[in-house]
Formats: structure tokens, C-alpha cells, sequence
């Protein structure tokens, strides 16, 4: 039998004006609240499908909302409060109550399959210690490890370009083994759209948008 490899998955609410606040000149705030709310279903359905260990969604600002609830229900996932601070802080505590290896995801690389889980997955089965999935952006969509490892979250910019290569940097610096499967690409801005209805996934953009 596999090894688990517990998943983290975290989202914002799909509330008008809070989530997806870039794609808003394109799809209005209703609109961009819709589409995240399609991902984060989405996000969680292929997670959950991967089938590596328990699952865990890390909402924001809080667990209340109806869609969170509603897909706690339905794909039977835990759900835990993202805690105050930045990105790196709130991937640390959720690294951390895995009390396992473990992978992070958001909900803004739709292109992310199971297959691609199962991948990163495996490699810390093998014994790295980190495994990555490189944004075409800068930045990364997944990141896994069979340990948290604080100099690794903390004091990062977040909002740079240069996310993944100081990511690199640090994880060699800390003498940490780590593998990148394939690249990807996040959902962030309205020329995103396009790549969407590429992958076939075009049923995630609203209607009214398509």
C-alpha cells in the first residue's frame, strides 16, 4: 500500500469582489465570484479523485460559507480556517496539521489533474524531500514535502515574480532534495480565459463570458 500523502487545498470564498479580483474587467464581480466558485469545486473534485491520503480544505476568510460546506458534504473533505498572515504563514500551518507528507494547492491552476497529484505524490514517496510544480509565471501551484520547513515559507514576497527561484534558491541553500514533474499555469489574468477553453474546461467560465 501507498504511503498517504495528506492534501491541502486553499481557497477564497467566491464572494464578489474579494476572489478572483483580477479576471473582474472581463467577467464582472459576479462573474469572477462564479468562476471561483467553479474552481474551487473543481480544485477539490481533482484532489479528491487523485485518491493519496486525507484532504483538507483551508478556506478563506472562514469555513462558513455555503460552498465550502456544501462541498464538504459532498466530497466528505475536513475544513479548517486559513489562519491570519501571508500566503507563507497559512501554507505552514496547513503543512504542519497534516502531521504527514503532504502537498498545497490553491484553486487557480485548473490544468492541475490528479495525475499530476499522483506525481508529487510520488516523489516524496521516494524520498525527496520537496516536490514542485513550477507556474509558468514565477511562481509555483503546488508544493509538497514530508516535512514543514519554516526558512522555507517565511519572509518570502509573495506578489514577486521571482517566487519559484527563491524558492529553488532556499531549498538548496537548506540542502533539501526536490523534483518539478511538469510546469503549468495559473488562472489569473483575462488572456487566461483563452488557455481555459484550450484545455477544455470551458464550462467553468460563466456563461454570459464564453
Amino acid at each position: 500500500m501507498n504511503e498517504p500523502v495528506a492534501v491541502a487545498v486553499l481557497a477564497k470564498a467566491p464572494l464578489p469582489g474579494f476572489a478572483k479580483t483580477r479576471l473582474i474587467p472581463a467577467l464582472g464581480e459576479e462573474g469572477a465570484a462564479l468562476l471561483q466558485a467553479r474552481l474551487v469545486e473543481h480544485a477539490v473534485e481533482t484532489v479528491c479523485a487523485a485518491c493519496l491520503g486525507p484532504v483538507t480544505l483551508w478556506a478563506a476568510p472562514d469555513e462558513s460559507h455555503p460552498l465550502f460546506q456544501g462541498i464538504s458534504a459532498r466530497f466528505g473533505v475536513a475544513l479548517a480556517c486559513q489562519d491570519a498572515g501571508d500566503l507563507g504563514a497559512r501554507m505552514l500551518t496547513a503543512m504542519a496539521a497534516a502531521n504527514a507528507p503532504a502537498l498545497i494547492v490553491g484553486t487557480d491552476c485548473p490544468a492541475l489533474t490528479s495525475d499530476h497529484l499522483r506525481a508529487a505524490a510520488d516523489i516524496l514517496r521516494d524520498g525527496a524531500d520537496a516536490a514542485m510544480i513550477p507556474a509558468d509565471d514565477g511562481g509555483y501551484v503546488l508544493i509538497g514535502m514530508r516535512r514543514p520547513v519554516r526558512a522555507l515559507f517565511s519572509g518570502m514576497r509573495w506578489s514577486a515574480p521571482d517566487v519559484l527561484d527563491e524558492t529553488r534558491r532556499r531549498l538548496r541553500d537548506l540542502g533539501l532534495t526536490w523534483r518539478e514533474p511538469v510546469t503549468l499555469w495559473d488562472l489569473d489574468l483575462p488572456k487566461d480565459l483563452e488557455r481555459l477553453q484550450g484545455i477544455g474546461l470551458h464550462h467553468l467560465i460563466p456563461a454570459a463570458n464564453l
